[in-house]
């Protein structure tokens, strides 16, 4: 068990069954009453936030997640397969599991699979990605990184907005927590 003055973001709580990562907290303190702790939570389950108030000096399950590398295989239908890297061991995950992640996905691509009480329960992908073009409109002469976009879909299928520029072929570095170009590799 933990109090409210050890709330840190990024730590992990379990709330009525659920695990949850604080996002954001801000100790409150009113010049009347008593103090609070305003939070922002996110499901790690289902990626969902919530926002919580707590009382000050409240005490909160923390749930201590293992965080495993892993490789992704391929794909068979809606089940993901991976392979973790110390023990050669497969797991398999769900499309649910992985939520939008699967945009992001390649084979032969490590990743991040969170446990919990020895159960799947989400996954975390590195903050960048190289994904390569795989249509677009093609680039015109005269076209310059600072006049606009146009969307380009990736090996994927993720559909980015891109400069005008950025032409079938190109590989691209994605940002996995906003879906954003970020440049051309």
């Amino acid at each position: 068990m933990i109090t409210t003055s050890d709330f840190h973001t990024g730590l992990t709580i379990e709330l009525d069954g659920e695990v949850y990562m604080i996002v954001e907290f801000l100790h409150v303190k009113p010049g009347k009453g008593a103090a609070f702790v305003r939070t922002k939570l996110k499901n790690i389950r289902t990626g969902a936030t919530t926002e919580r108030t707590f009382r000050a000096g409240e005490k909160v399950e923390r749930a201590i997640l293992d965080r495993r590398e892993m490789q992704y295989l391929y794909n068979s239908g809606d089940d993901y397969f991976v392979m973790d890297n110390e023990t050669f061991e497969q797991f398999s995950l769900t499309r649910e599991q992985l939520g939008d992640n699967i945009k992001y996905l390649k084979e032969n691509m490590n990743i991040t699979v969170l446990f919990y009480q020895d159960k799947i329960i989400g996954v975390e992908m590195p903050n960048f990605v190289e994904l390569v073009v795989a249509e677009t409109e093609p680039g015109v002469r005269g076209d310059t990184a600072s006049g606009g976009s146009k969307p380009a879909k990736m090996e994927t299928g993720l559909i980015v907005q891109v400069p005008f520029f950025i032409n079938t072929g190109d590989v691209l570095r994605i940002d996995t927590r906003t879906g954003e170009y970020i440049e051309r590799v």
